[in-house]
């Protein structure tokens, strides 16, 4: 992985491109998704994104909304309880899942363009962060 990195960047004269990837429907991800940038729509009904079960420390993923005010709900989903996550909104209001771990991140129908989150597995389970426009746009369950 790291040698696939460095081989596709080794040559770039403008900097780092990142791989980023269109979303507006259910998908899964795999380990080798790492490093992608997720730009999230849901204009055609609900998106579930799937995160892998199998952790590999390292494994990094950032989500970006896409479309202002999503039609509907956009799930991060873990698959168990093992997402340890803070966010911080317009408030400056630090949330955070407070020593209990959450199955899943919702990015609500109030959330806008730019909207993010960050994801990692580190320790057998994702830590994240979101940082948002909106008090409570963006949600744990």
């Amino acid at each position: 992985m790291r040698s696939d990195i460095l081989n596709q960047n080794s040559q770039q004269t403008g900097g780092v491109k990142k791989k980023v990837v269109h979303v507006d429907a259910d998908i899964t991800l795999t380990n080798d998704d790492s490093g992608k940038v997720f730009l999230l729509s849901a204009t055609g009904g609900t998106v579930a994104v799937t995160l892998p079960t199998s952790l590999e420390d390292g494994v990094y993923y950032k989500f970006i909304v896409e479309e202002e005010t999503p039609s509907n709900a956009i799930t991060i989903a873990a698959g168990s309880a093992i997402v340890s996550f803070v966010g911080l909104d317009v408030s400056g209001t630090l949330a955070s899942t407070a020593g209990t771990q959450v199955s899943n991140v919702i990015i609500g129908t109030s959330a806008e363009k730019a909207d993010s989150i960050d994801l990692m597995a580190a320790g057998g389970e994702w830590v994240g962060t979101a940082l948002s426009g909106i008090n409570g746009s963006v949600t744990t369950s």
